[in-house]
């Protein structure tokens, strides 16, 4: 049983925490990204590199991320509006929970939370309690997003 929102950590992206609104009304998962630049990679794959400001209302903290590109494909938002996004594949880890899952790489610039965790990324096995927050626990994020000191080695 998760709450409607929680920390999520996505370890193959080097995110080690970002707050998710968990909404079983989106159907794919997705993540803040921006400077997003498709590149080939290993003998002509497709990979994409962008930029995560993994902590909201924090523009200073920003991770360079990079994943091999899985489909482009038109995504409708809540407000009808349709646009061509890049989907990806990663780890989650949600509490003790960890599998891949698909997710749109997506300007939420306007978004209080820099993740959305739609329902394909909870099925299956996982419930939602809109009543419940921060089920799993609470992180500090920017403690594990801060950068040792200069001259020294972590």
């Amino acid at each position: 049983m998760i709450g409607w929102r929680e920390w999520v950590c996505l370890p193959q992206l080097g995110l080690p925490a970002v707050k998710a609104k968990v909404d079983t009304g989106a159907r794919t998962s997705a993540i803040h990204a921006r400077d997003i630049r498709r590149v080939k990679r290993d003998g002509g794959q497709d990979w994409v590199e962008f930029t995560v400001q993994p902590i909201q209302r924090d523009s200073t903290i920003e991770r360079r991320c990079e994943a091999q590109l899985l489909d482009i494909r038109r995504v409708t938002d809540s407000g009808g509006h349709a646009s061509d996004r890049f989907f990806i594949a990663t780890e989650l880890q949600l509490g003790s929970i960890s599998r891949t899952i698909e997710m749109t790489l997506s300007q939420r610039d306007d978004m209080l939370f820099r993740m959305l965790l739609g329902r394909t990324a909870m099925v299956p096995g996982i419930q939602v309690d809109p009543s419940l927050s921060f089920t799993l626990g609470r992180v500090s994020a920017r403690l594990l997003y801060a950068e040792p000191p200069a001259g020294v080695e972590s």
